[in-house]
């Protein structure tokens, strides 16, 4: 995240109360009505919504520094649920509050609107990634983003962003490994 733009997500999250959230617990489901904006402060948050067919499907993966749910800032249900998976520390502001700092300053406006189109290029990156047939097409175009591979105890949320099992990431690193040896 740029400078800019955590400087104004402080701004839209200042005086905004601070709770723990232990993992496991979840900060909303899925039908609630919108009663606030959330700042990841510290630990992380999954936004998962549920397939028809009943199989979970992360929708975000909020780290320090991201707003979780940033649609819901236009909704008045929210349309996932919000669970911690790490112990994670939140900052919370009434939806009212955090439209009405957008509505009175034009300049926090247009970072909201900058940080919202990021949002949309990141998910269609997403969704084009996972329309490729193979474990090794799907992680090439990540890579091609400019993106490195995390620590080998992060692999498992990759395979989750990359729509593939953690079994099958692996072989294809593996693989990568021997063929570069």
């Amino acid at each position: 995240m740029i400078a800019i733009m955590s400087d104004a997500l402080a701004l839209l999250f200042e005086a905004a109360e601070q709770r723990l959230v232990e993992v496991g617990t979840r900060l909303f489901h899925s039908g609630d009505t919108v009663r606030h904006m959330f700042l990841v402060v510290a630990g992380g948050v999954n936004l998962t919504r549920v397939t028809g067919a009943g199989a979970p499907v992360v929708q975000q993966r909020a780290r320090p520094g991201m707003v979780l749910a940033e649609a819901s800032a236009y909704s008045r249900t929210y349309h996932c649920d919000a669970h911690a998976v790490k112990d994670a520390l939140v900052r919370a502001i009434p939806v009212g509050t955090f439209r009405a700092r957008l509505a009175s300053d034009p300049a926090l406006a247009d970072g909201w609107a900058a940080h919202l189109a990021q949002a949309v290029q990141s998910a269609r990156l997403r969704a084009e990634i996972r329309t490729l047939r193979t474990v090794a097409e799907r992680l090439d175009a990540w890579l091609e983003e400019g993106r490195t591979l995390p620590a080998k105890g992060l692999w498992q949320d990759l395979a989750a962003e990359l729509g593939v099992s953690r079994e099958a990431l692996y072989r294809e690193l593996s693989r990568r490994r021997i063929s570069r040896s």
